[in-house]
């Protein structure tokens, strides 16, 4: 008859941690953001600057997904516990980000659309109260860099005992992404600025609309990088990582008594900074258990679960 008391082989499914910090960061930018866009769009129109729009249109991109990424720290935390999410809640946050990159490419179309209509059929530009709106947003821009800024290095702090790796792959993914936007954003505001200062002093309206359509142009190719990272989380696309290579050597290392190997390995990730494996080997050890394998892996603790299947080798007793 088997133990009622299975603890000792079963375990939580909750590998990421969290950022109490960044979720508050989000929100916080989230709504800073969202009232600096409105009144950036509504004198974009007033005032008739298509760089000014481009700049509140991309502010409204930034809104999303800052407001994409509030949601999913709250819906990651709020189902941490849920069972049926096999490997935990982190990828809810992932999905976000991924959501809101396909949400910023629809809004590169509309700026790009709206710079064009104004090359072609130009129009007056109220440069004075343009400047100062942008000039607002791009203080708006800096103060939300320093908030995301400071969750960030909370965040980095927190994985100090990972310096031997590469910190790239262990920061949160959407506060990561959504620095660099508030980053790209303050980018475009200078510009928008450039440009309204070029069309007021010196008559250059075309600078305006152009301008506009080189905020697009960040904008796409920050949703691009977006995509890139969070497709290739949502897709487990993880076997180029560093972590796969410290597996193989445990394996070689530790199993090379009993000839080890490695016949199958599939590596992915469960937490910004936590990877699963499920691993086949086989071996000549017939000694060999999982538990002795898990012993191997332990020494890399961003391998947070592995499944282990062993396989006694046919020829290791022949003769």
């Amino acid at each position: 008859m088997h133990t009622d008391d299975l603890s000792a082989w079963s375990h939580a499914h909750q590998f990421d941690p969290g950022n109490v910090a960044g979720e508050r960061g989000t929100r916080a930018v989230m709504w800073i953001t969202a009232a600096m866009m409105v009144l950036e769009i509504a004198a974009g129109w007033g005032y008739n600057s298509m760089a000014l729009l481009a700049d509140g249109f991309h502010m409204s991109s930034h809104a999303v997904a800052i407001g994409l990424s509030a949601f999913a720290y709250a819906a990651a935390r709020r189902y941490a516990a849920d069972r049926r999410f096999a490997f935990g809640t982190w990828k809810i946050e992932v999905l976000a980000g991924f959501a809101s990159a396909i949400f910023l490419l629809v809004v590169v179309a509309l700026m790009v659309a709206g710079s064009i209509e104004r090359l072609l059929s130009p129009a007056p530009i109220h440069y004075q109260e343009a400047i100062v709106i942008a000039a607002l947003g791009l203080v708006v821009n800096i103060v939300s860099a320093f908030i995301l800024g400071a969750a960030h290095h909370h965040d980095q702090g927190g994985h100090a005992h990972d310096a031997h790796h590469d910190h790239a792959h262990h920061h949160d993914l959407n506060l990561r992404s959504a620095y660099v936007h508030v980053m790209a954003d303050a980018a475009t505001s200078v510009l928008a600025i450039l440009a309204l200062l070029g069309g007021w002093l010196y008559g250059w309206a075309w600078l305006d609309p152009v301008t506009g359509i080189a905020g697009a142009v960040v904008v796409a190719l920050w949703a691009r990088r977006l995509m890139a990272d969070t497709g290739k989380v949502l897709l487990d696309r993880e076997m180029d990582h560093p972590v796969v290579d410290e597996i193989r050597q445990a394996i070689a290392e530790d199993g090379h008594v009993g000839e080890t190997r490695i016949a199958d390995l599939h590596v992915w990730r469960v937490g910004k900074a936590g990877y699963s494996c499920a691993i086949s080997l086989v071996t000549h050890d017939r000694a060999l258990t999982p538990g002795t394998v898990r012993g191997w892996l332990s020494r890399h603790e961003e391998i947070v679960h592995a499944t282990i299947e062993i396989h006694q080798c046919p020829d290791a007793h022949a003769g």
